[in-house]
C-alpha cells in the first residue's frame, strides 16, 4: 500500500517537475495524471496495484471539500459583498463551457461522419 501511494505521489511530483522544467501553463498534478495514465496503458496490471489506495482515497474524498467550506465560512463578508458577481460569473462561465462543449461535439460529429462517408465510398 505504501508503494502504491508512493507511485501516486511520485506521478504528481514528476508532473510538477515537467511543468517547472518546461515552463508549461498547466498544473503539475494534471501532467502527473497524464503520466500515470500513460503508465496504465503500458502496464494495465498497475491498476490492480493501485486499487486499494485509490479506493480509500475515493471513500474519503468528501474530506477534501472541508477546507473549501471553511474558506467560504471565513470569507462570508466577501461572499456577501461580491455574491451576486460571483453567482453571475459562475452562471455565465457554466453556460459558455456547456455551449463550447456542445459546439465541439457537433463539429467532431460532423467531421467523423464526413470521414466515415469518405472511407465507405473509397474503393
Amino acid at each position: 500500500m505504501i508503494q502504491a501511494l508512493a507511485l501516486l505521489l511520485g506521478s504528481q511530483l514528476a508532473g510538477e517537475a515537467v511543468v517547472r522544467f518546461l515552463g508549461l501553463p498547466v498544473p503539475g498534478p494534471v501532467i502527473g495524471l497524464v503520466l500515470l495514465l500513460g503508465l496504465l496503458f503500458v502496464r494495465p496490471a498497475t491498476a490492480n496495484f493501485l486499487k486499494p489506495v485509490t479506493d480509500v482515497i475515493l471513500k474519503n474524498l468528501s474530506l477534501l471539500f472541508v477546507p473549501a467550506a471553511v474558506g467560504i465560512i471565513q470569507h462570508l463578508g466577501l461572499l456577501g459583498e461580491y455574491g451576486l458577481q460571483i453567482l453571475l460569473a459562475l452562471t455565465v462561465s457554466t453556460i459558455v463551457a456547456m455551449a463550447v462543449s456542445a459546439l465541439v461535439f457537433v463539429g467532431l460529429s460532423r467531421l467523423m461522419k464526413r470521414r466515415g462517408g469518405a472511407e465507405k465510398s473509397a474503393p
